[in-house]
């Protein structure tokens, strides 16, 4: 006998709980009694033969077959989005509010705003540009229906679509990175990159300073170029004129950098979930910086295809 079908209703539910982390907010956002959205959760339990949640002291968190069941649960709730958007011409038209970090917009945005707005000529994006811990707020208070963000511990729940190396970068045409007391230059204080620059700093007993703080990348950027100051910057934020410092300038290996997509609470959830399927395929579409057997720094090619990964020692030739 052939299994019967999974319930799209129950599936919007359980969605709905995972992005709010809360069955009491799921509620309020499906607009059903606590009482009938705990029935469909147990009920989607039933029909799964799995345990979706469990608990995290007073608090239910997705287990590992709900994490699980959440991605292919969006996929079938986005299909479905699709297939009536097949028979109704306006089903994608308003405006869709997205935000990012100003880095990621710099590099990522021309291919996501080209690849959506060619699909949705109808759609308005509005952007905003802000840190992954302003935009986490503004997702959560409402005011922006997607986001592109770092991943850490603050944001959750988030849609890992890329991962960066994250880079020690100085200027191409100095050699601050030699000097005793090593100047930084820094998100604020509670930025991740900074906190794992700075432990990675303070494991090898290098003396530093931070001379330069700002969210802004344009402001870290211009301390790198104008070479007062050493950074971290994910693999993609790079620019010409800048240098990739390694092991043989006394700078460890750095983990990655996740780069994910963080869904806020919409009436439109159809523009917005095509708006995640564009950045998540413009990611991975985007390569790296190329770098030439001489050096040479080819910078048109990080829109085009992948190239391969830059490695220590590596200098970006200015414009």
């Amino acid at each position: 006998m052939a299994a019967s079908p999974l319930d799209l209703d129950q599936l919007q539910t359980f969605i709905t709980i995972a992005d709010t982390g809360s069955f009491t907010r799921a509620a309020d956002e499906v607009h059903r009694t606590q009482s009938a959205v705990s029935m469909q959760m147990r009920r989607l339990e039933e029909r799964i033969g799995k345990p979706l949640f469990e608990k995290d002291g007073r608090t239910n968190k997705l287990s590992e077959e709900g994490e699980r069941l959440l991605t292919h649960a969006r996929k079938l709730l986005q299909l479905n989005r699709e297939t009536l958007a097949l028979f109704d011409d306006k089903a994608l038209e308003g405006t869709v509010r997205i935000g990012m970090p100003d880095d990621y917009a710099d590099r990522f945005l021309p291919e996501i705003m080209a690849r959506f707005s060619r699909s949705n000529p109808r759609v308005e994006l509005s952007v905003i540009c802000e840190p992954t811990i302003n935009l986490l707020e503004l997702t959560r208070r409402g005011n922006l229906d997607i986001a592109v963000v770092t991943e850490c511990d603050e944001v959750r729940p988030v849609e890992i679509v890329r991962q960066e190396p994250l880079l020690w970068v100085s200027s191409a045409s100095h050699m601050v990175h030699e000097e005793e007391i090593l100047p930084m230059a820094f998100g604020r204080p509670n930025c991740r990159w900074r906190l794992t620059a700075v432990e990675a700093l303070e494991r090898s007993a290098r003396r530093h300073r931070v001379l330069f703080t700002s969210w802004s990348a344009t402001v870290i950027t211009a301390a790198v170029l104008s070479g007062l100051a050493v950074s971290v910057l994910p693999e993609c934020a790079l620019r010409p004129g800048m240098r990739v410092l390694g092991e043989a300038d006394g700078f460890g290996s750095l983990p990655d950098c996740g780069i994910g997509i963080l869904r806020g609470h919409t009436s439109r959830p159809e523009i917005v979930e095509a708006l995640a399927r564009h950045i998540s395929e413009s990611l991975d579409n985007i390569s790296v910086p190329v770098i030439e057997d001489g050096g040479s720094f080819d910078f048109a090619a990080v829109t085009s295809v992948k190239g391969r990964r830059l490695k220590p020692g590596h200098v970006l030739a200015g414009w």
